[in-house]
């Protein structure tokens, strides 16, 4: 097969941006970085594309290979292409953002990239441009979430209204009134209320409920307006 005549070849990479929850902070997934440049210092997980391999697919193998995990949720994100971003090589980087919840994965972390979690506002000074890819996937984290149901992958299966509300606040870094909160995300009608209720907190407990897992595949497009306004949140 004859190549393109007078081009120049670069490399393509993806790099996952992977939050997690772990009931009271939003979380950020890093390693440190085996290889020059920037050996020793915190990065995203990444990795060239292969051959044989479409974006999608570089980048949940890519995931699987930190986490041990698969079919998580997972969203392209950007292509970072500034000539002088890799000092090593002309490379291409097209960034993921996922999301899983901590407590029931934390076990299937590798250790072979000592990886570790941090609290998003607590990150380390990442290297390259990856500061920037977290900063752009908190934004778009923060949009979606707002008017779609996606901060429940966030969650384990049984979870409470106040931990919901922990969540949010930790996304948007910001109060909500509790009843209003309460109200708008019962009124989707997404949520099973469960007999149980969770004590660890409260004397009297709160109820515990459940994702109904076919009416949240049904409504995840829907504009379910969880919050006005997401970009001028105090």
């Amino acid at each position: 097969m004859t190549r393109y005549s007078r081009q120049t070849r670069m490399l393509v990479a993806v790099d996952c941006i992977i939050f997690g929850f772990d009931g009271q902070d939003l979380k950020l997934l890093l390693i440190k970085r085996g290889f020059e440049p920037e050996k020793g210092k915190w990065s995203l997980m990444g990795g060239f594309v292969q051959t044989d391999e479409d974006l999608e697919q570089a980048a949940a193998r890519t995931l699987t290979k930190l986490t041990g995990l698969e079919g998580v949720y997972m969203e392209q994100l950007a292509a970072f292409g500034s000539p002088d971003r890799d000092p090593m090589e002309r490379t291409l980087s097209v960034s993921y953002f996922a999301l899983i919840d901590i407590n029931q994965y934390k076990q299937q972390i590798t250790d072979e990239y000592k990886a570790e979690w941090f609290p998003l506002r607590d990150a380390p000074k990442l290297i390259f441009d990856h500061a920037k890819m977290v900063e752009e996937a908190q934004a778009r984290l923060r949009y979606k979430a707002a008017i779609h149901p996606l901060l429940f992958e966030l969650l384990p299966t049984r979870f409470t209204i106040p931990q919901l509300q922990i969540l949010f606040e930790a996304v948007y870094d910001a109060g909500f009134d509790k009843r209003n909160f309460s109200r708008k995300v019962l009124s989707t009608g997404l949520l099973v209320k469960q007999k149980e209720k969770e004590r660890a907190t409260s004397k009297r407990g709160a109820f515990y409920y459940k994702l109904d897992k076919r009416k949240y595949s049904a409504k995840f497009h829907a504009f379910l307006n969880f919050v006005s306004d997401p970009g001028n949140l105090k």
